[in-house]
């Protein structure tokens, strides 16, 4: 019996990497887990399936519980301090520093990446400004912590020995950054939790957290211009009041804040179509509208460029995309929608989102690792570099 270790970054709530970790904790009920933190509240802790992780250093440090991105410089240093030398198999659910353990020669480290650190990468330009931090001394410091960053980063993705990535989009910039290829294993979608109905109302719908990359104040300014067509904005962050200030005086925009998962389905199912502004790693909110039977508006950048269908291969379509992150991109997106309406079926938006299902998942991941430990275990020799799923 092979003994395992799942080191995941940070637990502070269920967001899109916790459903991938709640996949992999089934798959290996005997598993050992460990975080750089854990603040998860009492409430909301189903989804570790009962397991108490092991935490770092940084578990401890003053004001951690609320601000622990402010220790990113000490992570490194809280990740090489997991001793994990007991276990025959080290599974990382990475997009910090969770892939940077220290494993040996007798281990097999399988690492599942949402993405190389893009505050680090390729968007630190934009970071920096979002943070305000793009000038003066506390901005030079940032550069200088951020570069130490990547030289750390850039090191410890040797001692991986296989590469999963949550999308294609993932796996060209893992092979950007990196220059190592990896495994395409997409995450999973709750897809029974969000049922199919055929039924639309006169509305649009979005839901993200309010954060500046989601570019949801496109949306509204988009919607803002167009009064005869109703949106509801779902979900809450450091974005709501300027996007309170778009929505007022626009009898057209409604704003529910933070909503359950009940209502966001309710409103998910009865929307006409689900819009979407961001460029994302994967996105799983357009699948959770596709399973409803939902259209999608989206980018046509990032990981919706993997789960949106616009008909242009061939297949039964399950939404359109627009090409920029601009206002009448976004019009005109709307409006082409409008001219196909009822040209999309429900049923071909569940029937793609049901390719994401967490069984599938499952599925994949299970088999990944077993042809892993199969051939590590039979010759103890580096495995063929990793190819890139179709």
């Amino acid at each position: 019996m092979i003994k395992v270790a799942i080191v995941h970054d940070w637990l502070t709530v269920y967001a899109g990497a916790e459903r991938v970790l709640e996949q992999i904790l089934i798959l290996f009920p005997g598993a050992d887990l460990y975080s750089i933190c854990d603040f998860v509240a009492p409430e909301d802790r189903s989804f570790l399936h009962g397991r108490t992780p092991r935490t770092t250093f940084i578990q401890h440090l003053p004001g951690a519980k609320r601000h622990y991105r402010q220790y990113l410089p000490l992570m490194p240093l809280a990740i090489e301090q997991l001793d994990l030398s007991g276990y025959d198999l080290v599974i990382s659910s990475s997009h910090a520093v969770a892939k940077g353990v220290l494993t040996g020669p007798d281990q097999w480290h399988v690492s599942y990446v949402y993405t190389p650190m893009r505050y680090a990468w390729d968007l630190q330009h934009q970071y920096l400004r979002e943070s305000k931090l793009d000038r003066g001394l506390k901005g030079w410091l940032a550069r200088y912590m951020l570069h130490r960053l990547r030289i750390w980063d850039m090191r410890t993705a040797p001692g991986v020995d296989h590469v999963v990535a949550s999308s294609a989009y993932i796996a060209r910039r893992i092979n950007k950054v990196y220059g190592r290829a990896s495994t395409v294993i997409t995450p999973p979608v709750d897809v029974a939790a969000f049922t199919m109905q055929t039924r639309k109302d006169a509305f649009y719908v979005t839901a993200s957290r309010l954060v500046p990359y989601k570019r949801v104040d496109l949306i509204a300014q988009a919607f803002a211009a167009m009064p005869s067509r109703r949106l509801v904005i779902i979900g809450d962050g450091p974005e709501r009041g300027k996007i309170e200030a778009i929505a007022r005086g626009c009898p057209n925009i409604e704003m529910t804040g933070h909503a359950s998962t009940e209502v966001m389905r309710d409103l998910m199912q009865r929307a006409r179509a689900f819009v979407f502004a961001a460029e994302e790693d994967f996105g799983i909110a357009p699948l959770e509208a596709q399973a409803c039977g939902t259209p999608v508006i989206a980018l046509a950048r990032g990981g919706a460029l993997e789960t949106v269908r616009d008909g242009t291969d061939g297949s039964e379509p399950t939404g359109v995309f627009f090409g920029t992150q601009d206002v009448g991109a976004i019009q005109d997106a709307v409006d082409t929608f409008e001219r196909l309406d009822g040209s999309i079926r429900a049923q071909a938006c569940r029937t793609n989102a049901e390719r994401f299902s967490a069984a599938t998942f499952r599925a994949a991941f299970s088999a990944l690792i077993d042809r892993d430990m199969a051939r590590f275990k039979g010759c103890r020799a580096p495995l063929p570099a990793a190819t890139e799923a179709p």
